[in-house]
């Protein structure tokens, strides 16, 4: 009976043995590489896998990060749209009722970056164009504007377009100006984060070439809370 009791205990153990050697077979090749991918439960990827793929080894779609905001706005008069570019070098204005061959163009212009008008909370500054041409041309809709520091690296988004904002065409005899706001939130008020410029890039409507004003009125939010930096369409005169 002991010999019996004894084969029926190794034949059990062998039994065993058997099986968890198929288990090791069939979840590894034996050097601890899985031998098919395991999916995570509420993931489409595969365990360990890229977690921005899509599970079809397509990498997962991402939004570039740039800011379009001043490209994409249209002026409020049915007759003329404007868009500007990255960083305040590109602009451009469609404007159905004026011709183009009497556009200013950016060599035919100087810009300057009047007085804080500061009011409720807001900073508010006028972009100045002046004809220093010999002949009369226009401007008409937003200009393109970018904070650059010293090395000419754009600080924060592109500026917003003010709504509401009705765009008409400025008529500049030679010396005559017009202007456009540039308006902020007092950072110390907003609790936005800082950085200060060293120059001011103006692009002109329909232009893509920038004019570059010295920044001297310091700070200015660049991220954050109440970050953003408006701009209103060109009206006559100077601002102030």
């Amino acid at each position: 009976m002991a010999n019996t009791s004894q084969s029926l205990r190794r034949a059990a153990l062998l039994v065993s043995a058997v099986a968890v050697l198929g288990l090791t077979t069939a979840c590894g090749d034996g050097s601890g590489t899985v031998s098919s991918p395991q999916t995570q439960s509420g993931t489409a990827a595969p365990a360990g896998g890229d977690p921005s793929a899509d599970g079809s080894g397509t990498p997962a779609s991402t939004s570039s990060g740039t800011s379009t905001a001043t490209g994409s706005d249209s002026a409020s008069s049915g007759s003329s749209t404007s868009t500007s570019g990255s960083g305040g070098t590109g602009g451009t204005s469609t404007d159905t009722g004026t011709a183009s061959s009497s556009r200013c163009h950016t060599s035919e212009l100087k810009a300057k970056v009047g007085g804080n008008d500061p009011g409720a909370g807001q900073e508010n500054f006028p972009i100045v164009l002046t004809n220093a041409s010999g002949r009369t041309c226009t401007v008409r809709g937003y200009p393109g504007a970018a904070f650059l520091n010293a090395s000419g690296t754009q600080l924060g988004d592109d500026p917003q377009r003010e709504t509401g904002s009705t765009a008409t065409t400025v008529t500049l005899k030679p010396g005559q100006s017009a202007w456009a706001g540039l308006t902020f939130s007092n950072p110390e008020i907003s609790g936005a984060k800082t950085a200060t410029p060293s120059w001011l890039a103006v692009t002109p409507p329909d232009e893509q070439d920038a004019l570059h004003v010295k920044w001297t009125n310091g700070a200015v939010p660049v991220s954050g809370n109440s970050s953003s930096v408006r701009l209103t369409v060109f009206s006559a005169g100077t601002g102030s």
